[in-house]
């Protein structure tokens, strides 16, 4: 560690210790280490956290527990406003535009976004001597047998959560409006997806649900599906087997051998489907009651961990992957209820709204002062080094180019810790819109026929007042510091690594000879800068 240090900083101690601090190294390595879940939830907006949002017009109160008995981070952003980027992102620590993957989502077959070797949240911990498994959705890319048609389901699943760190799985590969259906554990479906169907008309929600009677293969049907899969079992069947999991490592957890969960719902992701027992509680209708179902679940995480006498030494992070899906515009017209929390537009946005998401997170053995908030920016691209940091382990240099530890801001209240510019990403309607946050400013950089935003929002939150004419140093600032942060391939200090493609047309403000005279410069000299 030190011999990196120094390559980066020189061998000023003073420099190199102030660094360590910052980035919460100092005192957690000796620390006893946490089990550590991640609940992942699916389009969940800030304003669907009754912590967060007083005027929400239903309860969360596990959710809200969280806040109460840990750190409310209300500046936590997912690194893109859609699901795909948004997962890669969290478990590898790097921004999923460095991919092939420039925009949107994956289906549920194709090649894992995530490369062979790419070092992910599960690998980490799991070099670090943890049991790990991942339950839930992955949508990140599964190699299943065959074709549509002509499937052998006798056959394993490659290029999956198995392959890339994890030591169990179980889930589903994808969101529920794509094929393939049905309940994985392991490398194979428990019962196989022979059947046909696609999607039927919800009578309780404008979306649609994912349930039988369903066809036999050959019936025209767009979807392949298990007979016996229903799209409303899956946070039950999720949080069961998440529980029988972490009771199978308990013993071990308790003996030096923790464990870390990916726990990544579906909910509250169409389709909008609660249970019957959950229906006429809030008063946002069934949306509401879908977004109390799986704080039920939540609740259910914690009453284990309780019982089971691991609640002290285990860290949860609760976030989304982004923004709420656009039917928060008719849900605030008929009930009040505001998904976006009061922020501009939802999923899909490069505004706020599209990626500033509920993150809580508790610790009860290693946060100092809970109950409190932090306003400062953090991103779920920051939990791989953030991790690393608690286990008091090293991250090589071309591992979690972009993600940044905030493992400081746990152990002291007023912690002296900034977020390096963090990067976000409008992804729809055809426009691939990049966005820098550093300190209170924000750039909105050129797409389609939208030209530069800047907005200051410590004092415009809501992003209204577009300040880039009036601000043209501060933009040009911004947009030296986001070409250096693509061209050099990381955010942070380190040796500059390589994108995994050239030029892609998104890059608006800069040409393609500039990306590739900057990128060649940008790998021979390591970018040290603190911002």
């Amino acid at each position: 560690m030190w011999e990196k240090m120094t390559k980066i900083l020189g061998t000023d101690p003073i420099l190199i210790l102030g660094l360590l601090m910052s980035v919460g190294f100092s005192g957690m390595a000796g620390a006893a280490r946490p089990n550590v879940i991640v609940i992942y939830t699916d389009d969940q907006g800030y304003g669907d956290v009754g912590a967060l949002n007083p005027k929400a017009k239903f309860e969360t109160p596990n959710m809200d527990r969280l806040a109460k008995e840990g750190i409310a981070f209300t500046n936590g952003h997912s690194a893109d406003s859609v699901c795909t980027p948004s997962r890669y992102a969290l478990l590898t620590g790097r921004y999923s535009w460095r991919t092939e993957r420039k925009s949107g989502v994956m289906g549920s077959e194709g090649k894992c976004l995530i490369a062979d070797g790419r070092l992910t949240l599960a690998s980490m911990f799991k070099k670090n001597g943890y049991h790990t498994a991942m339950v839930g959705k992955w949508h990140l890319g599964m190699d299943f047998p065959g074709k549509p048609g002509d499937r052998d389901w006798s056959q394993a699943v490659h290029d999956m959560p198995l392959d890339k760190g994890f030591d169990y799985f179980y889930g589903v590969p994808a969101s529920l409006n794509y094929g393939i259906l049905a309940w994985f554990e392991g490398r194979h479906a428990k019962v196989p997806p022979t059947m046909r169907t696609s999607k039927k008309k919800n009578p309780r929600y404008l979306d649609y649900r994912i349930m039988p009677p369903y066809q036999e293969a050959g019936g025209g049907q767009s979807m392949e599906v298990a007979p016996d899969f229903i799209d409303n079992q899956c946070l039950t069947r999720f949080t069961d087997k998440a529980i029988a999991w972490m009771e199978g490592k308990g013993a071990d957890a308790k003996s030096g051998k923790p464990f870390f969960l990916y726990l990544p719902f579906t909910s509250p992701h169409y389709p909008v489907c609660p249970l019957p027992e959950f229906h006429g509680q809030g008063k946002a209708g069934a949306y509401g009651e879908f977004v109390i179902e799986t704080d039920h679940h939540v609740g259910r995480i914690l009453d284990f961990l309780k019982s089971a006498g691991l609640e002290e030494n285990t860290l949860i992070v609760f976030t989304s992957d982004n923004g709420p899906e656009n039917s928060w515009q008719s849900r605030l017209g008929e009930t009040g209820h505001d998904s976006r929390g009061g922020f501009r537009e939802g999923k899909r946005s490069p505004y706020e709204g599209g990626h500033r998401v509920p993150f809580l997170l508790r610790w009860p053995a290693g946060i100092v002062e809970p109950g409190r908030r932090w306003d400062g920016a953090v991103g779920q691209v920051d939990l791989l080094a953030t991790f690393a940091a608690v286990l008091g382990a090293d991250l090589p240099d071309q591992a979690g180019e972009d993600s940044q530890s905030f493992a400081a801001v746990l152990r002291e209240a007023k912690a002296d810790y900034r977020r390096l510019p963090l990067i976000n990403h409008g992804n729809g309607g055809g426009e691939n819109r990049y966005t820098i946050t550093a300190g209170d400013w924000k750039l909105l950089l050129p797409a389609g026929k939208k030209d530069v935003e800047l907005y200051n929002l410590a004092e415009d939150l809501s992003e209204e007042k577009n300040l880039a004419k009036e601000e043209p140093e501060i933009v040009a600032e911004l947009k030296a510091k986001i070409t250096r942060i693509v061209l050099q391939g990381r955010t942070t200090p380190g040796a500059p690594q390589p994108n995994d493609t050239g030029y892609w047309q998104d890059l608006t403000w800069m040409s393609e000879a500039d990306f590739t005279e900057g990128a060649a410069d940008g790998i021979q000299a390591p970018a040290t800068e603190q911002e």
